[in-house]
């Protein structure tokens, strides 16, 4: 039988990988552009790292919190980590308060990591104590 906090490490870990990916495909096309590049804010790069330490933390708090607290950090986490995405990849540029719509490549993982936390959310609303238990 397989363990559920060990699952939920693993989606967690999956989640991740393409989020940091993401990243490096941008930054390819970042340095391969001949446009002229702004750096981002200072906010924009403080928020970018709280938002990535929330994936890398739930690794672990995966492995290590009770059930009742594992299962909420599960919802809430997969919640903000799938609304922010849905809305940096979305909502923002089709209503002009963000960048241009996205890359193909980037709507790709983009779509990726919203099913991934999108399960990560449902697996933790359906995990029973009976299976936390065990």
């Amino acid at each position: 039988m397989h363990d559920t906090k060990e699952r939920f490490s693993l989606l967690w870990t999956f989640a991740l990988l393409n989020y940091l990916y993401a990243d490096v495909v941008a930054l390819f096309d970042i340095a391969g552009s001949r446009n002229s590049f702004e750096p981002l804010p200072q906010w924009a790069l403080m928020g970018s790292a709280v938002l990535m330490e929330i994936p890398i933390a739930m690794i672990l708090a995966c492995r290590l919190l009770p059930f009742r607290a594992n299962r909420l950090a599960n919802i809430i986490a997969g919640g903000i980590m799938t609304l922010v995405n849905g809305y940096l990849t979305f909502v923002a540029p089709l209503t002009g308060l963000g960048r241009p719509p996205a890359y193909p490549e980037y709507l790709f993982f983009a779509t990726i990591e919203t099913v991934a936390t999108s399960v990560i959310i449902w697996q933790a609303w359906t995990w029973s104590r009976v299976e936390g238990s065990i």
